[in-house]
């Protein structure tokens, strides 16, 4: 594989069972993204892309196929290994943002670099440092509920960078978002990737969020294949 090549997925094929009906989801997907690149999965609901995207970042695995991460086959971990390369090598960003109640937004970018090991100083330089990034540089003795629905999904953003992972995986992260919020959510998002160097895959319906990715692909009938880019005017 090329070290330019961060992902390479060969063949990939998942299949779930719904009743006596077997749902073939994934149907032999190749795909190839560079170290540094931002790409867009689009597709109707169901047509596997969260499967995807949950199979690259190793929380799901493929019945058939492989999947190559800056060289190695993480197809082949056992779970304990996979457990390890999702903490220090993929940052996760859902549609919903999933910060801890109880912690305020610096606290929650900060505990999962402290659970890696980090020392608590440095932990917090680190989150500082994305707090900043993602415009939250006074909000981060705020808890979760003193914060709007587009200021929680940015400080999950920032918790996402935190442990350094080289990968960023988001699904719909703007999806529960109004139009302003979610424009906002997508540029600190691409913008923070770029800055410090990071593969990002999104999986999103909003074709302006998509717009924004150096690649765009469409998923449907469980293939995956590259769509002609749009001019996009607002970056």
């Amino acid at each position: 594989m090329s070290d330019s090549i961060l992902i390479r997925a060969e063949n990939l094929v998942k299949n779930y069972i719904s009743g006596n009906e077997t749902l073939h989801i994934l149907k032999g997907i190749n795909l190839e993204i560079g170290k540094g690149m931002s790409a867009a999965v689009s597709g109707q609901s169901g047509s596997g892309k969260s499967t995807l995207l949950n199979i690259l970042g190793g929380l799901d695995r493929t019945d058939e196929g492989k999947v190559f991460i800056a060289g190695g086959e993480i197809t082949r971990l056992g779970e304990k290994d996979l457990a390890v390369y999702r903490s220090k090598n993929v940052g996760f960003i859902f549609q919903f943002h999933y910060l801890l109640k109880d912690f305020t937004a610096l606290e929650n970018i900060m505990l999962p670099a402290y659970i890696a090991g980090l020392k608590k100083k440095d932990a917090m330089e680190r989150a500082l440092s994305l707090l900043s990034d993602v415009k939250l540089e006074d909000r981060g003795g705020h808890f979760p509920s003193q914060l709007s629905g587009g200021e929680r999904q940015r400080v999950a953003v920032a918790r996402s960078m935190v442990n350094d992972p080289f990968l960023i995986l988001a699904d719909e992260p703007t999806g529960n978002l109004d139009p302003y919020n979610s424009e906002m959510v997508a540029q600190l998002l691409y913008e923070g990737a770029q800055k410090r160097g990071k593969t990002l895959i999104v999986v999103t319906h909003d074709k302006k969020v998509a717009m924004k990715a150096s690649v765009q692909m469409i998923l449907e009938n469980g293939q995956l294949s590259q769509i002609q880019k749009e001019e996009d005017n607002s970056l």
